[in-house]
Formats: C-alpha cells, structure tokens, sequence
C-alpha cells in the first residue's frame, strides 16, 4: 500500500496531470529554449532541477535531444529530416513518433555535427547520458511507494506524454494541420489551444519563424505558458532572456524611405513576406478567383500555395503558375514584385545607398500599380520600423 493509496480517483488524476505537466515545462524550457536554441540562460537551481526531472519522467539525453531538434530545422521537409510528416507519413509521427526518435538518436553523425554546446559534466557522463533507464525505474519505484498499484498508472501516464504530445502530436500534427501566421518555407503550423498540455509549443509555426526567440506566441490572442514561467524566472533572478523575435512598428504618417525603413524591411524578411501575403496575396486570389465551388477552391488552394513558396519550383509546380498567371493580369503583377521583393534580399553586398535605393524603388513603382492591395502595402512599407 503506498502512503497515498486512498486518494480517490479525481485526485489521482490531478496529480498526474500535475506532475506531467512539470514534464513538458522542463522540455519547453531547458531542453528546448535553452539548451537547443540558447534563447534563455537558466540559474543554477531551474537548470539542475530540469535536468534532474527529465531523467526521472523521461530518460532522455539532452545531447541526443538536442541534437535531434537541431537537425530538424536544419533539414526541415526534406528526407534527411528525423520527423517529418510529409516525408515519414502522419500516422508514422504521430503514433510512432518515439520510434523514430530512438532510431536517430543511435545516429552518431547526427550527435556529432548537431549536439554540441550541451553538458558534459560528471552527472551527464556518469549517470544521466551513461544510466537513463535508472531514471525511469527510480521514478516507477517512487509512484509505487506513493501511490499504491495506482503508482503504475500514473507512472505509464507519464512515460508515454512526451512520447505522445512532443514526438507525435506536436512533430506531426504541427507540420500538417493547424493555421500559419508566418510563411516559413517548411510546413509548420500553429495547432492551439493546446499550451496547458504542450507548454506553449502548439504555436509551433511562430517557432519556426523565430527559432532563436523564447517567447513563441505573436498574437494577442496567443498564449505561451512556458514563457510565463521563464518570466517567473526572471523575476525571481533564475533566468535571463537572451532573444526575443523582433517586432516592427508601422508609423503611418511616415512618408520617407530611409535608412530605417531599410533595416527594418531587409532585416525583418519573414515578417514582411508573411504581410505580403496576408495583405496583398490573399485579398487578389480572393478577388481573382473567389471560393464558391469545390473546384475554385482547389483551384484556390494550388495557387496559394505557387504564389507564397519562396524555394525553387519544379518544373510541374512552373507550368501551373504560368497557366495561372496567363489568365490573371493582377496576380501575375502580385507575383512580379512578390519575385521583385525576394530580390531586395540578395543585395546584401551593396552598400546602405544602393539597398536605400532599391527598397525606394520597388515601393514607389508597386505604389503605381492599378492593383490596390499592392499600393497599399507599399504605402503602409514607408512607415516600417523596428519597435524601440
């Protein structure tokens, strides 16, 4: 009989909830935003507790999980990514997301090129990286003492919640379904409101726009509960935010280009591509095409997906947007100063008045344009600045 044997059941349920939600925090915070990202340094108590706790609950490694994660946006929708939904199937990451974990954790050139910068001291050689399975048993035997032959229960709830919310949930189903605030060139997806079960990962495609940043919600109505315990933290002087994703401001009296202007639109790509295509690709395929019938709204869908990739297209993808643009005058010339903007970027050669120019240029010639979503884009871009 364990010494908390006679709780009933709602209270069993409570504590494992409780102590699997301790769990992902340590995985949001310490193996994710710190240790995989350096977004956040951790105080010496929150570190060690972290590590401590990911032992019990998980048998982890930091150095295989982190060089996993790392991997994964190196190599993110492509074959050589580890969890890949479109590559591995849904089903596959979803359900078997734990598998595929393991399996590339044996991968040692993967631990090599993508694990460093993790700890090697002689917990980690001796018994965390050296004895993870003692962690889970230690654990097994703790919920026992506790809690009775209910202790197994919540010690298998435990095991399989990161196998099941982190490795399949938020590595498959964030990478298929869910919505996108920014056009990242992978496939990831916003999938709240999930946080007080997934810590604030669920906003999984703003943390694919901002990997470095450890804050991952950008809207209001978002809410990233990892990061209300890192500001915890922080006031209680237990951690310290290295990066944040930056955040423009739009001065709509601004009438001047300049140099500001020029920071901000050139060091700010994600966020004034995905304004693109929110403010001006959208409304014209909307306008263009509209979405009445089944076979509008395939066709829809094709041509939002030709007009926002930013990666080459193949030769398929090629002659479906020449068919597409052949029929459309407005959103070919979307498309041209879409191609146009994309260019801006790789000026980064020339000097600050070759790039002031340029960014001048391209605003005053789309201002002209006879597409309205265009010239008010191009409007609202003279007003860009990066938030003091």
């Amino acid at each position: 009989m364990g010494l908390w044997s006679e709780l009933a059941v709602w209270q069993l349920v409570g504590i494992a909830l409780g102590l699997t939600h301790i769990t992902i925090i340590a995985v949001t915070i310490f193996l994710h935003r710190s240790q995989t990202h350096r977004a956040v340094d951790l105080g010496f108590i929150p570190f060690h507790f972290f590590r401590f706790w990911l032992w019990l609950t998980t048998g982890m490694v930091t150095r295989e999980w982190v060089a996993i994660h790392r991997k994964h946006h190196a190599k993110c929708e492509t074959v050589d990514d580890p969890h890949s939904p479109h590559f591995k199937g849904i089903q596959t990451v979803l359900w078997r997301g734990a598998w595929l974990y393991r399996r590339e954790s044996l991968n040692q050139e993967t631990l090599k090129l993508y694990g460093r910068g993790t700890p090697d001291d002689w917990l980690e050689r001796r018994l965390y990286a050296r004895l993870p399975w003692l962690g889970v048993a230690c654990m097994l035997l703790i919920d026992l003492a506790l809690f009775g032959w209910a202790g197994l229960a919540i010690w298998l709830v435990q095991m399989l919640w990161i196998p099941f919310w982190a490795a399949g949930v938020i590595n498959g189903l964030a990478h298929w379904w869910g919505y996108r605030n920014w056009q990242t060139e992978d496939a990831s997806t916003n999938i709240s409101p999930f946080g007080i079960l997934i810590g604030g990962e669920e906003l999984h495609n703003n943390h694919h726009a901002f990997a470095a940043s450890a804050r991952l919600s950008s809207k209001w109505y978002e809410f990233d509960l990892g990061w209300m315990y890192i500001r915890l933290l922080a006031l209680m002087g237990m951690a310290t935010v290295r990066n944040l994703a930056p955040r423009l401001t739009i001065n709509p009296s601004k009438q001047v280009v300049d140099l500001d202007t020029v920071a901000a639109v050139l060091g700010n790509r994600i966020q004034v591509l995905s304004n693109f295509a929110r403010q001006v690709t959208q409304p014209v395929l909307k306008a263009e095409l509209g979405q009445t019938s089944q076979p509008s709204r395939k066709q829809h869908r094709l041509a939002q997906r030709l007009l926002n990739q930013s990666k080459p297209l193949d030769q398929t993808a090629k002659a479906d947007l020449q068919q597409l643009l052949a029929g459309h005058q407005a959103l070919a010339t979307v498309y041209q100063f879409k191609q146009s903007l994309l260019d801006l970027w790789e000026r980064t050669t020339h000097s600050q008045e070759a790039r002031l120019e340029a960014v001048q240029e391209w605003i005053t010639h789309a201002e002209k344009t006879r597409v309205v979503a265009l010239a008010e884009f191009a409007q609202r871009l003279r007003g860009y600045s990066m938030a003091a």
